[in-house]
């Protein structure tokens, strides 16, 4: 299938990494649903990319509200699915003697349980694909743990692990499943930190880079996996960290 006539959806498409990534599929030519809460936002984006002359789609709606909405109206709006990339999630840095059992559950009920329901939605259309793309946006914290994070770490394990999972499940589908691993990527939410000194000096000590990463080096990975180059690449997590997790 050519990039012209992929459909392609992304959550999480309103600012960061599920921005920088559904731009990059449009911009190879692919059919694009940009999903995220912030109508404005995301309408905003896709007129830019359609002046481009590219094709974008704005999605708004809370995943953690309708992730099956979500899975239908981008294939009913894109005729179909081929690839969908679940880059939505939240952050709750708070330890854990104050983090109690029901906001634990609600932050994994966002990263990880809505993440299972679109997956779960979506997986008829992307089985009716003739080379189906399913691709989970993690974090090198489903592997590697910094407190005091303990819920946003378990989800992303979770969502790992559901990877594989799937993989297991649809590879007989012809349908393949892997996941991202970003490390400390530059994006508004962690702009603050990222001009911190003495966050720097963290940066230094344990990338080997010795420098954060930007969002338009973790899109060209996803494209990759997303291609036919990647059809026998199914069930595993591509990190893209700078080096971080091989790090003593």
């Amino acid at each position: 299938m050519t990039d012209s006539k992929r459909r392609v959806l992304v959550t999480g498409a309103t600012r960061g990494l599920g921005l920088e990534i559904a731009k990059a599929f449009a911009r190879e030519g692919a059919q694009v649903a940009f999903n995220g809460r912030d109508s404005s936002v995301l309408e905003a984006h896709c007129v830019s990319l359609r002046q481009q002359g590219l094709s974008a789609e704005a999605l708004a709606a809370d995943l953690a509200e309708s992730p099956e909405a979500i899975a239908h109206k981008a294939a009913e709006r894109l005729g179909g699915l081929d690839v969908v990339v679940h880059a939505a999630g939240l952050r709750d840095r708070r330890k854990t003697e104050d983090l109690d059992g029901p906001d634990f559950a609600a932050l994994l009920d966002v990263n990880l349980t809505a993440a299972y329901r679109l997956a779960r939605a979506a997986l008829p259309f992307l089985q009716a694909s003739a080379a189906g793309r399913l691709i989970f946006v993690t974090s090198i914290a489903a592997r590697i743990a910094r407190k005091p994070d303990p819920a946003y770490t378990a989800s992303k394990g979770g969502l790992e692990a559901l990877s594989r999972s799937l993989a297991v499940e649809f590879g007989a589908d012809n349908l393949t499943v892997n996941a991202i691993a970003p490390g400390w990527f530059v994006t508004e939410p962690n702009k603050a930190l990222s001009e911190d000194p003495q966050v720097q000096g963290f940066v230094d000590a344990r990338i080997p880079l010795k420098r954060w990463g930007r969002p338009e080096e973790l899109a060209p990975a996803v494209l990759f996996l997303a291609s036919p180059a990647a059809s026998f690449v199914n069930g595993i997590t591509l990190t893209i960290d700078g080096g971080m997790s091989a790090q003593m």
